[in-house]
């Protein structure tokens, strides 16, 4: 990729012209895939980009789907060193009586928080699920009210958690959207705990159980995320697929069979890996453009990001990119570091895509009493 700065279009914004050449001419994006499924969504981990949806605003069961929740609640609790993966539970009768899927712990037992994890993610432990609640909050009511506080946090403003397991309530409910939400949050936030959903089997108990998202073994480019079946809820499966750089996130829920939400679910995937790319613009610190700072200690100001831009547009058409950059007018110090100072904008034949902020990479002071003086007389003949 080549990015020449093309002339100023005037004193607060500039154009950045991307010049990319393609072998062959781009394929047209086909309509989405029809899916039999109550709901849909496929989007673009980095960019966020929906490729794909049906009724994703639609309030659902999420059956075990839920203990994508319960795990990222458990990793924030690792993270912020409350707990340990080391770290024993006591299995208590509730968790022990649980039915459905099962790790099969016994009652009165110590298991490690790294044991029961592999029950919750490879097996869908329901036993080992409700222990982790009761052992970091106490019930698993509290462990629930728990959950929601970081759904409100994510934005899952549709989904509410009545239990850590998806054991069916009129009140347990998500959507498409938020599951997206929750997914994309739990692969960006943990990288390294994420790769327990890639393993196939877990034995415990000398049991050994498989993994029920089976597109793990059907695709060598799928490594998570999570199933989920119930009566109400029907055969739902959040997943995910990386290709070269391209990392896609699927929701599939309320189809009518295993066969049948895998099969969903990788139409999903093949069409955006098929159909879309992805593109990392610029890196977070980067330093796109300095900028005129007046009364400060130095005189130019480093401009740039805070997070990584990336885009997702149709494969083949990047010539089609434009970003246009808003710089703010008469910059005065002092200014902090990541004070925001303008904007960039992304735009795909004029249709903008995405919008981020562009923020100072240092901070600045205030120059001597003579620089100050010397910009004032300079910016009033300007």
């Amino acid at each position: 990729m080549v990015i020449n700065m093309s002339k100023m279009l005037s004193k607060l914004s500039l154009l950045f012209v991307f010049i990319w050449s393609v072998s062959s001419t781009a394929a047209p994006v086909p309509a989405q895939p029809k899916l039999a499924a109550d709901s849909f969504l496929l989007i673009d981990f980095h960019s966020g980009r929906v490729l794909a949806e049906k009724n994703i605003h639609k309030k659902v069961e999420p059956a075990s789907i839920t203990k994508l929740m319960t795990a990222y609640v458990i990793y924030k609790e690792i993270d912020a060193g409350r707990l340990s993966v080391d770290e024993e539970v006591l299995i208590s009768k509730k968790a022990w009586r649980m039915k459905g899927s099962k790790m099969f712990v016994e009652v009165g037992n110590k298991v490690k928080v790294d044991e029961l994890l592999k029950g919750i993610i490879v097996q869908s432990g329901n036993d080992a699920t409700v222990a982790m609640a009761e052992h970091i909050a106490g019930t698993e009511s509290a462990f629930a009210d728990y959950m929601n506080q970081h759904a409100r946090a994510l934005g899952m403003q549709d989904t509410n958690f009545v239990n850590s397991t998806g054991w069916p309530h009129k009140d347990h409910v998500t959507t498409a959207a938020d599951l997206a939400k929750l997914a994309r949050a739990l692969i960006r936030e943990f990288p390294v705990q994420y790769q327990r959903y890639s393993e196939k089997e877990y034995t415990y108990n000398g049991i050994r159980q498989y993994n029920r998202n089976k597109l793990l073994w059907r695709d060598k480019d799928v490594d998570g995320i999570k199933t989920g079946h119930t009566e109400s809820a029907g055969y739902c499966l959040v997943a995910s697929a990386k290709r070269d750089d391209m990392r896609l996130i699927s929701v599939v829920l309320g189809t009518s069979s295993e066969k049948a939400r895998e099969a969903a679910s990788q139409s999903l995937l093949s069409y955006g890996f098929r159909f879309y790319e992805s593109n990392k613009l610029y890196s977070a610190g980067e330093s796109l453009n300095s900028a005129r700072i007046w009364k400060g200690e130095i005189s130019e100001l480093n401009l740039g990001l805070e997070k990584d831009l990336y885009v997702t547009i149709p494969r083949g058409q990047y010539k089609n990119l434009d970003a246009v950059m808003d710089v703010s007018a008469n910059i005065e110090a002092p200014v902090q570091k990541g004070q925001q100072m303008g904007k960039v904008v992304v735009t795909f034949e004029g249709e903008e895509l995405v919008s981020q902020p562009l923020i100072a990479l240092q901070s600045v002071a205030q120059g001597s009493f003579f620089q100050r003086t010397k910009d004032q007389i300079i910016q009033l003949f300007q």
